[in-house]
């Protein structure tokens, strides 16, 4: 990856922050008693209003989970390297998405069980990137998935992420319809010609959770992706590349955006983490299209993390979706709110004022510090005991909490 300047073409993005290191909770503009300080809480709150089997599917992966927790495994072992004194006050953090300004380098991923986890569902998680300024992935899973995005958010940075589920004139369609919708650019995801094999009890094979007709899926090609880019005027962007030559295959059939992404770890079990991919993707891709990853990332220290290695943006799928499950829209904006914090403050700890600064140079291999621990708790050490606290308040007052 070549040497980035602090110049930014996408709007200025700088902010001042706080210094006294104290996170203070706000409240709900709902009205809502719920008020959270800390990603932690969110995912607390989420657990407990979330039935045991849509937790379950939240949360889990593929058969042994192996690749799932690779995805997280990857961020904790590199170290960020910090420099000091630098006069850094004002942090950029601003990033392009096809032309838009972005607030964040952060794109909400693609979720298709978005109306399980609240009531608000896409509608909430939409209106909730539009209002902080960040994209949207609108699954093409959910129930007219499609509209409902474009009306809840119809100013916002939306992508419409697509599975193939048709011939050529059927995706042709497909693309249309987003297109006339509103939507800035086509995701079209690749890494399920069939699907991945859960085991997390309670069983994922609910009927809340449909497993779709995955045969246009396994039959789908390179040229088949050549010829979607070559007929519709969106940027395309291909899901679920993780090796050197699938990248350069992409770029090689126009694709504008490489989506880094082992698919949350739900597909292939016993890959590598999303974020080990990145390296090899980076330096095949070589400037010619934007770069997204997802899987594992919890903390903004992971997006520092993953900007250095070469992403241009980076998506986060399951931190929203606790966000959406605890609090609905507001939840999902807290998250992000959070996340942006967290941000802007490694920067400046760091000693670099923009996201461009950073690089592999910023980064060393590294042990991780809860090895024992499974992958949401190591990224969320406390975690534990709000859980365990929830779980004594809810026995002595004989609630059931889901």
């Amino acid at each position: 990856m070549g040497a980035r300047s602090c110049a930014s073409d996408v709007g200025s993005g700088a902010s001042g922050i706080g210094w006294d290191g104290m996170r203070r909770r706000f409240p709900s503009p709902t009205g809502s008693a719920e008020t959270f300080v800390t990603s932690t809480e969110i995912i607390a709150a989420a657990r407990r209003r979330l039935a045991d089997d849509v937790w379950a599917y939240l949360v889990g992966g593929a058969e042994t989970e192996t690749t799932l927790a690779r995805d997280r495994d990857a961020f904790d072992r590199i170290a960020l390297r910090q420099r000091v004194l630098t006069g850094i006050e004002t942090t950029d953090v601003a990033a392009d998405a096809f032309g838009r300004r972005s607030r964040l380098p952060v794109i909400l991923s693609s979720i298709g069980s978005l109306d399980q986890l609240h009531p608000d569902g896409i509608e909430g998680a939409a209106k909730a990137a539009e209002a902080f300024g960040v994209p949207i992935a609108v699954s093409s899973v959910l129930k007219d998935g499609l509209v409902r995005g474009a009306r809840a958010a119809p100013s916002g940075i939306r992508w419409f992420q697509l599975y193939i589920d048709g011939d050529a004139t059927w995706a042709t369609a497909a693309a249309d319809r987003a297109e006339a919708a509103g939507y800035q650019a086509l995701v079209v995801t690749v890494d399920l010609p069939v699907m991945g094999l859960r085991e997390r009890p309670p069983s994922p094979d609910l009927p809340r959770f449909e497993r779709p007709d995955g045969r246009h899926r396994a039959r789908l090609s390179w040229d088949d992706l050549g010829a979607l880019v070559r007929r519709t005027p969106l940027p395309v962007v291909i899901k679920g590349i993780t090796a050197a030559e699938d990248a350069a295959r992409a770029c090689e059939i126009g694709a504008a955006g490489i989506w880094v992404s082992t698919h949350g770890g739900r597909q292939l079990d016993q890959g590598l983490g999303a974020l080990d991919c990145l390296p090899e993707v980076s330096a095949s891709v070589d400037g010619r299209a934007r770069i997204i990853l997802d899987g594992g990332v919890r903390r903004g220290t992971d997006v520092i993390k993953a900007i250095a290695l070469g992403a241009d943006l980076v998506a986060i799928g399951r931190l929203y979706g606790f966000g959406l499950a605890a609090a609905g829209q507001f939840g999902v904006e807290r998250i992000l709110t959070l996340l942006e914090e967290e941000i802007r403050t490694t920067l400046v700890l760091l000693g670099v004022g923009c996201l461009a600064a950073l690089g592999p140079h910023m980064l060393r291999a590294a042990h991780p510090a809860y090895p024992a621990q499974d992958p949401l708790h190591r990224a969320f050490p406390h975690l534990a005991v709000l859980l365990e606290q929830a779980s004594a308040t809810a026995a002595e007052s004989g609630a059931i909490t889901r």
